[in-house]
């Protein structure tokens, strides 16, 4: 049974920083995400990372605030979060795909690309 527990949610105040954490198990996956949802608004792409390789992606409104990693041995994804600005407050979503993309430099941004969710972790951001 696949299963991918988030947590490190809360809230900050603006400047702050946050760590989120999502520990998987039950399966390999060839890419892992995040995801994040404001109230009244569309389920929006963060980052993504690649299992086998590490290598990254971002959307251009977390560029050079959140970094996305994985560690092998707890096989669980982090995403820090670092100078959280009051756009940034959602529910954030870790999701994991086992979809291979046609060219390997390819990232999944879309949601519909993604197998398997978490339950979400809440992060405010107090001004």
């Amino acid at each position: 049974q696949v299963q991918l527990v988030e947590s490190g949610g809360g809230l900050v105040q603006a400047g702050g920083s946050l760590r989120l954490s999502c520990a998987a198990s039950g399966r390999a996956f060839y890419s892992m995400g995040w995801f994040r949802q404001a109230p009244g608004k569309e389920r929006e792409y963060v980052a993504a990372i690649k299992w086998s390789s590490g290598r990254t992606n971002y959307a251009n409104s977390v560029m050079g605030r959140f970094t996305i990693s994985r560690d092998d041995a707890k096989n669980t994804v982090y995403l820090q979060m670092n100078s959280l600005k009051s756009d940034d407050a959602a529910v954030y979503y870790c999701a994991a795909s086992s979809k291979l993309p046609a060219l390997s430099s390819t990232f999944f941004i879309a949601p519909a690309h993604y197998d398997y969710w978490g339950q979400g972790t809440q992060v405010a951001v107090s001004s």
